[in-house]
């Protein structure tokens, strides 16, 4: 197993003063390569914790990046609309209604950064900064560390934070996260790579074929807030229990689609009775390449969300543009909002508690 510091990236020009606040030595950030037996490599750079290319073969053996992303990180910070490509996101990945909720008695205000919500921890949130980072060449992992401070982005609580990643010979991508605080706070994170089978800037994931193991899911209202129900995907567009073509069903005439614009939804894991159970959430198959995407869990939830803003503009490591619907995100975590909606699972992390999650993404070929 191999892993290779590539030491790169550190021209970063006309950044905003906020983000320059946050990137203060660029001589820190850098890119890692990883390295498997089967020629599987995963570039991740500390900033953000990002996941900037995952090349896996097709049923021919051919070779191909597909996960959406750039080859500066000047693109990383200054990418129109932000779209989080690989990163991890958090305090508090997913919405919390117009930027607040109640812990202890206590009112906390969040930045409303998207619409009159909260999204993915805010306006400088764990995707736009640098962490800290360890890696161990005989596990092929790297390690990944950042402390959120007290008050940061409005939370309560200094949170430490770190996570690995882990190449395996098996073609997976092991993702563990821990965390600890010293004051009571909502945590969840998730990783945000965006995913196209056929590779990355290569057309649309409308002809994937996408199973999801959850019989519910929590409808949200037009501000893509839960609105506290979690009903049947029976005979609704949402029904992945078995696989189907992603384009399906995602132009119908359901109120849900035109919420979210096509899919942008939490699926409730079916958990089997033992709800941290390291379980199966996703699979997702690519028909012209064989390529296959396993995902497993540990959380009780997933979103789905299908690329349905990008447009065009960007334009990725392959120089092709990101098409509408170029791309997929299959998001693992606890459900948006959960501070606010009290019949969810918890999402607050107490002192002298651990957050401990797992997800794997597992790649092969049919």
């Amino acid at each position: 197993m191999i892993l290779r510091i590539c030491f790169i990236w550190l021209a970063l020009l006309f950044v905003s003063s906020t983000t320059l606040a946050q990137v203060e030595d660029f001589d820190s950030i850098k890119l890692y390569t990883l390295k498997n037996a089967n020629g599987m490599t995963v570039k991740v750079t500390n900033f953000g914790a990002i996941i900037t290319s995952i090349v896996v073969p097709d049923r021919a053996g051919k070779m191909a990046d597909v996960a959406l992303g750039y080859n500066r990180v000047e693109d990383y910070i200054n990418a129109v609309d932000k779209p989080y490509f690989g990163a991890i996101v958090g305090r508090y990945g997913n919405r919390i209604a117009k930027g607040e909720f109640t812990l202890d008695g206590k009112q906390y205000s969040l930045a409303r950064n998207n619409g009159e919500n909260h999204l993915h921890g805010g306006v400088i949130g764990f995707d736009k900064v640098v962490w800290d980072a360890r890696y161990d060449e005989s596990k092929n992992t790297i390690q990944l560390s950042y402390l959120a401070k007290d008050k940061e982005e409005g939370y309560p609580g200094n949170l430490e934070i770190k996570v690995t990643y882990t190449l395996t010979d098996q073609d997976s991508i092991i993702v563990d996260y821990q965390a600890t605080t010293d004051k009571s706070t909502p945590v969840n994170l998730t990783q945000h790579t965006y995913f196209n089978l056929k590779g990355e800037g290569q057309g649309t994931i409308l002809d994937h074929q996408l199973m999801l193991n959850a019989n519910r899911y929590t409808p949200v209202d037009a501000g893509l807030i839960p609105t506290g129900e979690i009903p049947s995907v029976a005979n609704t567009p949402f029904d992945f229990t078995t696989a189907k073509a992603i384009g399906r069903d995602i132009n119908l005439d359901h109120e849900q689609l035109k919420f979210g614009l096509g899919f942008d939804h939490n699926w409730v894991l079916d958990k089997g009775g033992d709800a941290g159970a390291l379980t199966l959430a996703a699979q997702v198959h690519e028909p012209t390449t064989g390529r296959v995407l396993e995902i497993q869990t540990t959380e009780p939830g997933i979103q789905f969300y299908c690329g349905n803003f990008l447009d065009g503009r960007l334009k990725g490591k392959s120089g092709n543009a990101y098409v509408h619907r170029g791309g997929f995100c299959l998001e693992t975590q606890h459900y948006p909002d959960s501070p606010n909606q009290p019949d969810f699972p918890t999402t607050i992390l107490k002192p002298g508690a651990e957050y401990k999650t797992q997800t794997i993404f597992k790649f092969s070929t049919r």
